[in-house]
């Protein structure tokens, strides 16, 4: 299913000993768009210390009762390294995040038993870091977070049109499957959805997206309606959309 960000955020995270905090935000790769990290913000348990949860570690979420439970315990997490969510998540932290918690070093788990599908390719750990800057700092460049994507500019070819509202992601294959976009005043409010397949180019260091599309082609695209689902037959609509003039 297809679930937004902003509705997992605040989900609670069970320890196998007891609760942990709440989900405050995502990490994902850039070039994958895979969730690599759950951030836990554990309020007064651990004096307000943010971690990282990866995906491994979770168990059957509770949908109903918004909660995600781990396979830790709380003396497993309480051990892990410090994490600043201002700054990038280095290599370092990461492999001091293994030995915390031992990876099969491939990304598994998912929100949920079976593990993250990933059209049948599992991806080693270390093949996700940019292997060509080993020599430059030990900051993963690749691991964004979905509370700093938020707000990003959205542009299409030949103009503005809107801001990076939400994410969506997919809580079997645990991957950003779309970005929700806010058109405030450009669509009259409209609120459009746009693949990461459908990005022309991402500027990091502006905080902008290129859209592969023109200002109409965005502004006659099928509606996003935030109170809904996004089911099967609203993502065939999108795919047959822009395929006539992206693919």
């Amino acid at each position: 299913m297809k679930r937004s960000v902003k509705s997992l955020l605040d989900f609670s995270i069970g320890a196998t000993d007891g609760d942990i905090g709440k989900v405050s935000e995502f990490y994902f790769d850039d070039r994958t768009w895979m969730i690599r990290y759950l951030v836990a913000e554990t309020g007064n348990w651990l004096s307000g210390r943010k971690v990282l949860i990866s995906p491994e570690s979770l168990l059957t979420p509770d949908w109903e009762q918004q909660a995600f439970a781990v396979s830790l315990t709380k003396e497993e997490v309480k051990s892990s390294p410090d994490i600043d969510t201002n700054k990038p998540v280095s290599r370092q932290q990461e492999a001091e995040l293994d030995k915390v918690f031992p990876r099969t070093g491939f990304l598994a788990g998912g929100l949920g038993p079976g593990g993250v599908e990933t059209s049948g390719t599992l991806i080693p750990i270390e093949n996700m870091f940019d292997t060509a800057n080993k020599n430059e700092e030990d900051n993963d460049p690749h691991l964004r977070s979905t509370k700093q994507v938020t707000g990003y500019s959205i542009k299409a070819l030949d103009g503005d049109i809107g801001v990076v509202e939400d994410l969506i992601i997919d809580d079997t294959k645990l991957r950003v499957d779309y970005l929700v976009v806010d058109t405030g005043n450009w669509f009259a409010g409209k609120k459009v959805i746009i693949s990461p397949k459908w990005i022309k180019e991402i500027s990091w260091e502006t905080s902008e997206v290129v859209v592969n599309a023109t200002v109409d082609q965005v502004r006659n695209a099928p509606e996003y309606d935030v109170s809904k689902y996004v089911d099967e037959v609203y993502e065939s609509s999108l795919t047959n959309y822009y395929g006539r003039f992206i693919y």
